[in-house]
């Protein structure tokens, strides 16, 4: 009786060697090249937000309300504790995208995407989000008094004094919303490999 082999020849060895054959890495090194690709655009935006805000500082002389002089006055980030949250957020953006952003890249050249690697990226992906839109939020709210003012507690605006300080501020705070943004999609990002793999 003909074996298998015999039956059906080199077209035997063939779906022998498929099946036993890994399969393709396509899927993950297409998932790295948005990865690489998120990350990279994260840190150039992290690091932008972050010269802005580190830049943020205006003197200006202001007619003083009761006496015929003028005084000097100067707004700069470090006299607001939120500002200074967003500017340690930002820096430690910056470094964690820079780390990442490394690590992204060796694993595309080498094409080594492990479950363990892209749960490791998406818990700490969600973990520096939480920190920098807290610090964002923190940020936008008290840019925003300085710009409208809060009547209720009796807190002045400044924005219409220190408008070149306000702008900084709030491109600073809008790159810092841009920057989380892509931290979600790179949260999404792993998650959605993640549940690729398990299917």
């Amino acid at each position: 009786m003909a074996t298998d082999e015999q039956r059906y020849g080199d077209s035997g060895k063939t779906a022998a060697f498929a099946a036993a054959s890994p399969p393709p890495r396509g899927g993950a090194v297409s998932y790295f090249r948005i990865d690489f690709a998120l990350r990279l655009f994260l840190v150039a935006i992290s690091l932008t937000a972050l010269i802005v805000l580190a830049t943020s500082k205006q003197n200006k002389l202001i007619q003083h309300p009761a006496l015929p002089l003028l005084i000097r006055l100067s707004a700069k980030f470090q006299n607001s504790p939120a500002l200074i949250y967003l500017l340690v957020a930002l820096t430690v953006t910056s470094l964690y995208g820079l780390l990442t952003l490394a690590l992204s890249a060796i694993t595309l050249v080498k094409s080594c995407a492990t479950p363990k690697l892209l749960f490791f990226l998406l818990a700490s992906d969600a973990l520096v989000l939480g920190v920098l839109a807290s610090a964002t939020g923190t940020a936008g709210s008290v840019g925003y008094v300085g710009l409208k003012g809060d009547s209720h507690v009796n807190w002045g605006k400044i924005c219409n004094r220190f408008d070149l300080f306000c702008r900084h501020i709030g491109s600073a705070v809008f790159l810092s919303i841009v920057g989380s943004v892509s931290l979600v999609a790179l949260v999404w990002l792993s998650a959605f490999s993640l549940y690729r793999r398990s299917r």
